[in-house]
């Protein structure tokens, strides 16, 4: 036989035992069904027109053949908020896919939401249809919009109040200017993207209540799981040396890279936090250089490093709870306070109080002293420890403490690293129950009264 005519003989013999091996392989049989990972796919509040991550959802083959998918579309098509990519195709529409016996195929969807009259959050659903040997298999797509003011690299240059009608996302960081005043309605939200400080140059004035609606929020914009419980989501609050007359009540600063830092003096108290938290800050939770903070129901927790002071100042901390455990996101290997009149080879005068608190680390042997304090040279320095619950091997020198309870578990209401869930509320039995001095704070974190007579130690009374 002539060798072309024999080779086109037996590519053709081939090609015909691979469609015949082919079909063996898959079946058109509609009793043969796939199976869908999940039947609903869900998207947590996505802030309009930034876009959220790509979720995923597997199709699986369970049966002994292969299956042909003749097509995987959107409902809602091209114009449809929703976008998805299937075997390495985008869509809307995405046709022959095959699935072999026991295999599975990938499903990447995003939505981006564009912006709506509504202030209140809202739903957009659309769905996926996988056809198949007469069949459909059907994924619905659920996803919570937010419509939000954007800044960009803005500088507030006069005096401006923010509602709590949306919540506020900046990028790119904002300033405000040395002569101005930002006033912060209760209940506002404000986002923070990664590259997104808060400079205050002038003054900050956020005071909410002691309900969560009515809280305000600083946190990262990245709202989905599991960015949105990540530290170091956004730089963080600087209060710059001209800063002046500066108040958070109420107030919750989370997961930044540094939480609140605040710089040199200034005529009065530079910064007012009163029943705040700050909290999953990856460095410094709070850090004061040569300045003045008044603190009351103050709860710094579960940072890199909780409260630095350093290069003096003048400090009252009053039923401050500051402790960190070790979880998913940081690891406890620095004091939970440290206090210093020196910085970088400058020392000035330090003046600082702390009543009524909790300064605690997870016994994990890293972490020795959770309290310490440093002294140079001979300049003022007065440093005073009242009716205080620490963890510490070796006291601070040079200091006056009174009232101390020392390396007692206060026992904290709940701490359970797996599911990132922590109360530092005080279970009954803790040693900081009813061990603190009257110091004329009504109120504790939550809003609730405080007794007349002696209270609990932290920020938290026991109820």
């Amino acid at each position: 036989m002539n060798p072309i005519l024999r080779c086109l003989v037996l590519f053709a013999f081939a090609t015909a035992l691979f469609a015949s091996c082919r079909k063996d392989r898959f079946s058109d049989s509609p009793a043969n069904k796939l199976r869908a990972g999940t039947d609903t796919l869900h998207f947590d509040t996505v802030l309009t027109t930034t876009g959220s991550v790509s979720a995923v959802v597997k199709i699986f083959n369970d049966n002994d053949k292969g299956i042909h998918v003749s097509s995987i579309r959107l409902g809602g098509g091209a114009s449809s908020p929703f976008r998805f990519n299937a075997d390495g195709s985008p869509g809307p529409v995405v046709s022959n896919v095959d699935i072999a016996s026991h295999d599975s195929a990938y499903i990447y969807v995003t939505v981006t939401i564009n912006q709506t009259a509504a202030d209140l959050p809202f739903i957009v659903r659309d769905s996926i249809l996988v056809s198949y040997n007469g069949n459909t298999t059907t994924i619905q797509l659920e996803a919570f919009g937010q419509n939000a003011h954007f800044f960009r690299n803005r500088v507030i240059r006069t005096n401006e109040t923010w509602s709590n009608d949306k919540p506020y996302v900046i990028l790119g960081g904002l300033v405000v200017d040395t002569n101005a005043v930002l006033t912060i309605a209760p209940g506002a939200h404000i986002y923070m993207h990664a590259d997104a400080p808060l400079i205050i140059n002038g003054s900050l004035q956020a005071a909410g209540d002691r309900w969560d609606s009515t809280r305000i929020v600083f946190t990262g914009d990245r709202l989905d799981v599991p960015y949105r419980d990540f530290p170091a989501s956004y730089q963080g609050l600087f209060f710059t040396a001209s800063s002046r007359n500066n108040l958070l009540r109420y107030a919750i600063v989370k997961n930044a890279y540094q939480g609140i830092v605040v710089s040199e003096a200034a005529p009065a108290t530079k910064l007012t936090l009163q029943e705040t938290i700050i909290d999953n800050a990856y460095d410094a939770g709070l850090t004061g250089i040569n300045t003045s903070i008044s603190a009351r129901n103050l709860r710094v927790t579960n940072c890199g490093r909780n409260i630095v002071l350093v290069k003096g100042g003048t400090y009252d901390f009053t039923h401050c709870t500051v402790a960190t455990i070790s979880g998913t996101f940081i690891q406890h290997k620095a004091p939970v306070l440290v206090i210093a009149n020196h910085n970088e080879g400058v020392t000035q005068p330090l003046t600082a109080l702390f009543r009524n608190s909790i300064f605690w680390g997870e016994a994990n042997g890293i972490v020795s002293d959770e309290v310490v304090v440093s002294r140079q040279g001979t300049g003022p320095f007065s440093v005073t420890f009242q009716s205080i619950l620490w963890r510490v091997q070796t006291p601070p020198a040079g200091v006056a403490a009174t009232g101390i309870i020392n390396n007692q578990d206060p026992r904290f209401d709940t701490v359970n690293i797996a599911r990132n869930v922590y109360s530092f509320r005080l279970k009954d039995g803790s040693p900081a129950l009813d061990k603190g001095v009257n110091t004329s704070v009504p109120l504790d974190l939550d809003g609730k009264p405080r007794p007349v007579g002696l209270p609990d130690l932290g920020a938290y009374e026991k109820q």
